[in-house]
């Protein structure tokens, strides 16, 4: 049996895929490390310039559960192309802005772009490649994915220091303008058209689900829980979730087929995905915060010291995903979330402001060391427990939850880092600015640390597919929803 869709080209495709995600997802952290310059020559405050990165994240958050359908109406070449042009338009004006405002518009076209861009991605590689080969191909696709925004204030640092934060964008532009034009020859269509019927309720309940529970999560980081501004977007969003899953599963054409959640391995998968994701951006805001506020780094300076945690990342992913095709998952995922324990506790014993810079940078190597084999691999052990006919559901319900996590990951590491502050202040009254910085960000790291000894729970319970037993009455149903 075909495992795979023959194309002309299946290298360059996924090269023009992944180098557009890439772009998209390292856009998601590249101003975290130029926020105090926004902040400055804007005259805003630190919680406004937030949302520039938890904006980003909601616009993808909103947008990718639509992707499953948008994939069903227009060609793959289409999308990428169509995704390319509008993420182009948002560089520009970001990298144009006279104020505040038009920044965060160019910020939210851009996050349009890319939320087209990152679920065709996914999909196409599953379509594209015989399961055999996988491994190495997701293995590139989870650098992607974990890379882009862990080098997001590493490169940014880089560019602010020498060139300007506006240089951001024109960079990302000119790379889009390069990318259109090779997609527009390259990429073909692999997505099975149907046009199904477009229903407005569940985009209308999807939006106001993820908005709202994104919008809390995000104000949550300045306001307390009490206030009605965090809580009553948080249970709205949440209220508007478990209508838009009731209706999804009653539809004999979904929106986002919620069937996949019946798949185990897709489920644990998805669920170790997330909790990987809320780590990555977890650190990316914390640390940079760290290495400029409490070590008195600059910003090119911070961005370099955190490189040696993303080229472990770049070695490892490929090795990872060649390894995989050999091994499964299971040893992978285990032997990963015991490395990010590590990084993490290290973390907590050491922080401070006087640390080394040598022991940050070896905690931050073995917080990626783990992470790599982690997020690939999960990822694809369970994407591969789906039917063909579900790939771009599983995509999209798998791209939708990591972008919540990214923004949950990032509200919540600032409301425990500013909850650190303050109980450090009460216990030490004249302490120092980077003294009470480093507390707040080591007080953080006991969020990371618990969230990956539950990745390591979760990660006991991975199989290979083939090794769990098959629901024939759950396969059945969800194949002919789909073909339906």
């Amino acid at each position: 049996m075909e495992t795979h869709i023959q194309v002309r080209k299946p290298k360059a495709m996924a090269f023009i895929l992944m180098f557009g995600a890439f772009i998209g997802l390292f856009g998601e952290t590249a101003l975290n490390m130029a926020l105090t310059n926004v902040m400055d020559e804007f005259s805003i405050t630190a919680g406004t310039a937030q949302w520039l990165t938890t904006g980003y994240l909601l616009v993808l958050a909103i947008l990718v559960p639509i992707s499953a359908l948008l994939m069903r109406w227009f060609t793959t070449r289409q999308l990428v192309v169509g995704g390319l042009m509008i993420s182009l338009v948002g560089a520009i004006l970001a990298a144009l802005s006279l104020d505040f405002i038009m920044l965060i518009m160019g910020r939210i076209v851009q996050a349009i772009g890319t939320g087209l861009i990152l679920p065709v991605m996914m999909s196409v590689l599953l379509l594209i490649f015989p399961i055999q080969k996988r491994g190495a191909v997701m293995g590139i696709m989870g650098l992607v994915i974990t890379l882009a925004p862990a080098l997001g204030p590493t490169l940014s640092g880089v560019i602010i220091s020498t060139l300007g934060w506006s240089y951001i964008f024109w960079i990302s532009a000119i790379l889009y303008v390069l990318l259109t034009v090779v997609a527009a020859a390259i990429i073909t269509n692999v997505s099975e058209i149907t046009k199904p019927k477009i229903d407005v309720m569940s985009i209308l309940l999807s939006t106001i689900g993820f908005g709202g529970l994104i919008f809390g999560l995000s104000t949550m980081a300045e306001t307390a829980f009490s206030s009605p501004k965090v809580w009553g977007p948080l249970l709205v969003g949440i209220m508007a979730l478990v209508v838009f899953g009731l209706r999804q599963m009653k539809m004999d054409q979904p929106m986002v087929n919620l069937r996949v959640f019946k798949y185990p391995m897709f489920t644990i998968g998805t669920a170790i995905m997330f909790l990987g994701i809320l780590m990555i951006l977890s650190t990316a805001i914390l640390l940079p915060m760290y290495l400029k506020g409490a070590l008195l780094f600059s910003a090119a300076m911070a961005g370099l010291i955190l490189l040696h945690g993303n080229a472990v990342n770049f070695i490892m992913s490929p090795i990872v995903g060649t390894l995989f095709d050999k091994f499964g998952a299971r040893r992978f995922v285990i032997t990963g979330f015991v490395f990010v324990i590590l990084g993490n506790i290290m973390f907590l014993a050491t922080l401070s402001a006087q640390t080394p810079t040598w022991q940050v940078i070896v905690a931050f190597m073995l917080f990626f060391f783990g992470i790599t084999m982690v997020m690939m691999p999960s990822q694809t052990n369970g994407l591969n427990q789906l039917p063909r006919e579900l790939y771009a559901d599983g995509s999209a319900a798998m791209n939708t939850l990591n972008q919540v996590a990214g923004a949950a990951g990032t509200a919540v590491a600032i409301t425990v880092f500013t909850a650190g502050q303050s109980g450090y202040l009460v216990e030490f009254p004249n302490a120092t600015q980077p003294e009470v910085l480093a507390a707040g960000v080591k007080y953080a790291f006991y969020f990371t640390t618990g969230i990956s000894i539950v990745g390591l729970i979760l990660a006991l319970f991975t199989k290979k597919p083939s090794q769990v037993k098959a629901n024939s009455t759950v396969t059945v149903k969800a194949t002919k929803a789909v073909r339906e």
